[in-house]
């Protein structure tokens, strides 16, 4: 027998909590970034608007149910390709590509401003992994190796897409993204650690290998097309102090940011270490340097009371496709957060990738805020039964 609940008992007032907190969080930080003087505009205003047009996508994504985004699971991703291509079909000429930093990764919107589509097909992607391997595991009941492989091929034949075409704008940070939200679907699909393993070991390798030929056998590299820059960003990240005056500088500052901050930080606005781009990419360093150690710690607890809960709501939910969309958006905002602190603190190469709603950015507010939405759905329209097993649901 189904239970039947209030709208206002589906809702998962908690998870609205922790982004009310993640906002407030992310006012204070960017208020504090400006006292730099990089540049002479308040975000605020602006980081306000991104956070109220994202609880709008909350509520409209929310409002849909699961069964509703299955079927409609390849329109999403198609169209989320279509986008991303038609950043190399539309001419410059016209503006509405635009350039930042050698990347052709932006849509110029008069009245709007820029917006990066990648960081929406990063939940499209996620929607269209779902249905594939859920219509897979529907169509295959009985698991086997040959099964396993197919449906690897089919996650990888999902993936090339959009991977190619963001890795052509070139972003190296977003194709990392999809690379995780990958790999973490591959081991919740079920699929033989036979095939795994070995995958994953082979991919180690090859990522070791290429760092120990970046560091000793550069000319034979260079022969495949790398260029000087690409060494020296892993040399930048490796002894930052060698490359103080170019590529290891901003690390530099970062670093000195977040040491100064001590134990209790310096206190809101009381910045005195310049770091460039230091309320977008490298707000952390703000965070540690106002609010030392015990406020970076603060921020990192938040973001695991985020994850622990959206995992707490994964492993209630009964439906495949519901499990499969909420374990991407784990692995999603997980692998940013990993990325971001660490790039921040020289445990990981630097690469340009945003702190989950606190950093300033509209397209990666409302992409997070658009995945966000679809747990608040997936919890809001999930159904529970009175004496149900795995067999009833």
């Amino acid at each position: 027998m189904k239970i039947d609940k209030k709208p206002a008992d589906r809702f998962d007032w908690p998870l609205a909590f922790i982004l009310l907190l993640f906002c407030v969080i992310s006012l204070i930080a960017i208020s504090s970034a400006q006292t730099t003087g990089q540049y002479n505009i308040n975000f605020i205003p602006s980081q306000i608007q991104w956070y109220a047009i994202g609880c709008v996508i909350i509520a409209i994504t929310m409002y849909l149910e699961p069964e509703q985004y299955k079927k409609a699971a390849w329109i999403i991703y198609g169209g989320g390709v279509l986008i991303l291509a038609l950043l190399f079909i539309l001419p410059e000429s016209m503006e509405l590509v635009a350039r930042r930093n050698g990347a052709k990764s932006w849509f110029h919107l008069p009245g709007i401003g820029s917006i990066q589509p990648a960081e929406f097909m990063k939940t499209f992607f996620i929607i269209g992994l779902a249905r594939t391997i859920t219509k897979h595991h529907e169509h295959y009941l009985e698991k086997t190796l040959q099964t396993d492989f197919l449906l690897l091929g089919k996650i990888l034949g999902v993936m090339f897409v959009p991977f190619a075409l963001i890795m052509l704008q070139p972003d190296l940070g977003t194709g990392l993204v999809f690379i995780a939200i990958t790999a973490a679907l591959i081991i919740v699909a079920g699929i033989t650690w036979r095939i795994i393993l070995p995958i994953f070991i082979g991919t180690a390798a090859i990522g070791a290998t290429l760092l120990w030929m970046a560091l000793y056998a550069q000319e034979f590299l260079a022969k495949f097309g790398f260029k000087p820059y690409h060494f020296e960003r892993i040399y930048s990240w490796l002894d930052p102090y060698s490359y103080a005056s170019n590529e290891g500088l901003h690390l530099i500052t970062s670093l000195n940011a977040i040491g100064s901050g001590e134990i209790f930080g310096k206190g809101y606005k009381g910045r005195e270490v310049y770091v460039a781009e230091s309320h977008t990419d490298f707000i952390f360093s703000v965070v540690g340097e106002d609010w030392g150690f015990v406020g970076a710690s603060i921020v990192i607890c938040l973001y695991f009371f985020l994850i622990y809960h959206m995992t707490k709501i994964t492993l209630e939910l009964k439906d495949m496709f519901s499990t499969y969309i909420c374990a991407g958006i784990i692995a999603m905002i997980t692998f940013h957060v990993f990325e971001n602190i660490g790039m921040t603190t020289q445990l990981l190469p630097i690469t340009g990738i945003p702190l989950p709603f606190i950093s300033y950015g509209g397209s990666s507010l409302m992409g997070n805020m658009l995945a966000i939405g679809l747990v608040f759905s997936m919890k809001f329209h999930h159904r529970t039964y009175m004496f149900s097993s795995d067999e009833e649901d």
